[in-house]
């Protein structure tokens, strides 16, 4: 809109290790993600500070209006695994942005491992607000 990425422009896809997570793209409601870094002094012997920023990985959340039990389903699955001595390997997620120029950006988040840190509220007359917090080792631009 008017040259700017507004949020229906991005499309996002969750590959867990059970495989895609299918989440409604009309349930994600919002997505943010942000980069973690490990930030690192030195003072040399001319007294000069030299600071360093070193990428550390990858964190972000998605609101999720719940529009069928995958969520929860999904999480019922990591639990039985987890108590079943499964090895829960991470996933994925890849992100999609229509860009304003037309082109496309797609960006890969790997080594991604997944947090249902809220099923949300049951209340009457509302809807249902589910969060899926994630951490990841990278991401990368793949297009």
């Amino acid at each position: 809109m008017n040259g700017q990425t507004v949020g229906r422009d991005v499309s996002i896809d969750l590959m867990t290790s059970r495989g895609l997570l299918a989440v409604s793209a009309q349930a994600i409601t919002d997505f943010s993600s942000q980069p973690s870094t490990t930030n690192t002094a030195s003072k040399g012997l001319d007294g000069i500070t030299r600071y360093g920023v070193f990428p550390d990985g990858w964190s972000g959340v998605l609101s999720i209006d719940r529009m069928g039990s995958q969520l929860d389903d999904f999480w019922a699955q990591i639990e039985a695994d987890f108590y079943a001595g499964v090895n829960i390997q991470s996933g994925t997620i890849t992100e999609t942005i229509q860009e304003p120029n037309g082109g496309i950006s797609q960006y890969r988040y790997t080594g991604v491992m997944f947090d249902f840190k809220d099923a949300g509220s049951k209340t009457a007359n509302q809807l249902v607000k589910q969060k899926l917090n994630f951490m990841a080792a990278r991401r990368i631009k793949v297009a």
